[in-house]
């Protein structure tokens, strides 16, 4: 990159606005990550959009939960959820207080502290690959459920932070459908990915499970 990257860090403000403005807005933001092995911080490259009460795809779709709290805001908080039994994804809480919706973060390119992030990601075959889809971002970033809640606009030393980074050019800035979603969701060209980045993830359509009898 030709200039060097803003190191303010983004304010509540900067969250406090509709999902669809926000999430191509994070493109090419440092998202820092801070904990006792170190520091990492990555520029996001991949992110997708979730509406909560108008977007079936969403967590919040059906209302409130105890696993989907801190979706209602405040804004510019970090809400981490478990799936599949194995995996953790990180999700940036944007949007008026009491109105949930989210931007997960699916992919970057890890600019400082591969090093901490190589011996979680050891199926890795190069720095590219460390944070290319949401949980290898969550896992090369070393996030779990204690980060749940995390204020990520408390200061550049929080466990999770985000500055101002070198956004890209909007001609660089491309949209589609979201990785996996299905149902009536499933259309919502709400995935946003810097072009011909190498570390955005490939786009996989939802397959449905089959019921087993």
């Amino acid at each position: 990159m030709s200039e060097s990257p803003d190191r303010t860090p983004l304010p509540r403000t900067f969250f406090d606005r509709p999902v669809l403005e926000v999430a191509p807005d994070l493109l090419g933001r440092t998202l820092v990550r801070n904990s006792n092995a170190g520091r990492i911080e990555l520029r996001l490259t991949e992110v997708e959009a979730y509406a909560g009460a108008i977007d079936p795809g969403s967590h919040a779709f059906r209302g409130r939960t105890a696993r989907n709290a801190v979706m209602f805001g405040p804004p510019g908080h970090a809400y981490v959820y478990f799936t599949y039994g194995m995996w953790h994804c990180l999700n940036l809480v944007c949007g008026p207080e009491g109105h949930a919706s989210g931007v997960l973060l699916r992919a970057g390119e890890v600019l400082k502290g591969a090093e901490q992030a190589w011996p979680r990601r050891l199926s890795a075959r190069r720095d590219t690959e460390l944070a290319k889809g949401p949980a290898r971002l969550a896992t090369a970033l070393d996030v779990a459920l204690t980060l749940n809640g995390t204020d990520t606009c408390a200061g550049p030393d929080s466990p999770l932070a985000l500055l101002g980074g070198t956004p890209p050019p909007p001609d660089q800035v491309r949209s589609g459908p979201r990785t996996g979603v299905g149902g009536d969701g499933a259309p919502h060209p709400w995935r946003f990915w810097i072009d011909a980045d190498p570390t955005v993830s490939p786009y996989r359509a939802h397959v449905p499970r089959k019921r087993t009898s």
